[in-house]
């Protein structure tokens, strides 16, 4: 728990910026909220990669998400419930299950469709929410850390520079 946080706080305050760091905590949403072993995970994946997107940033907020699906997925079921046996869309998703290729991305169970429609609905909200927050902490909280003295303390401390020094 102790790691997820620093980690955390290096990320916050490392140079990238911070619409790469909350595009890693958007991206995550998918990977977090949805089965991993899913065919669109491996395009989100791919996606991550390309894009300019903090790789730190994106893992940490998969291991948040994976935690907070759990309680999501109730959520996630109704929603993929709902669309899966709406009168109107049953010829389409009958259409989508015929071709070989969107029978691999497995969009006819509830969780996996539900907690796809869930995690494209917050993916927006999560990067302009995440963007703001991270400017705001760095204009205003990251000066006000760095000037404490327990902060001082634990940076002008040897254990400390031969963690900087291996890069952990």
């Amino acid at each position: 728990m102790l790691t997820m946080l620093a980690n955390l706080f290096k990320i916050l305050n490392s140079d990238s910026s911070p619409a790469q760091i909350a595009l890693g905590f958007a991206f995550a949403l998918f990977i977090g909220l949805t089965p991993f072993f899913s065919l669109h995970n491996f395009l989100i994946l791919f996606l991550v990669f390309v894009i300019r997107v903090n790789l730190g940033g994106f893992f940490l907020a998969s291991a948040v998400f994976t935690l907070l699906a759990y309680l999501l997925d109730p959520v996630s079921v109704e929603i993929g419930e709902q669309l899966l046996s709406h009168p109107e869309l049953i010829d389409t998703w009958t259409q989508l299950y015929q071709s070989d290729m969107w029978r691999g991305f497995k969009f006819n169970h509830t969780l996996l469709i539900g907690s796809v429609v869930l995690a494209s609905i917050l993916f927006l909200p999560v990067f302009i929410i995440f963007t703001v927050l991270i400017r705001m902490y760095r204009i205003k909280l990251m000066a006000w850390f760095e000037k404490l003295k327990i902060v001082k303390f634990i940076k002008a401390s040897k254990f400390y520079q031969a963690y900087e020094r291996l890069g952990a």
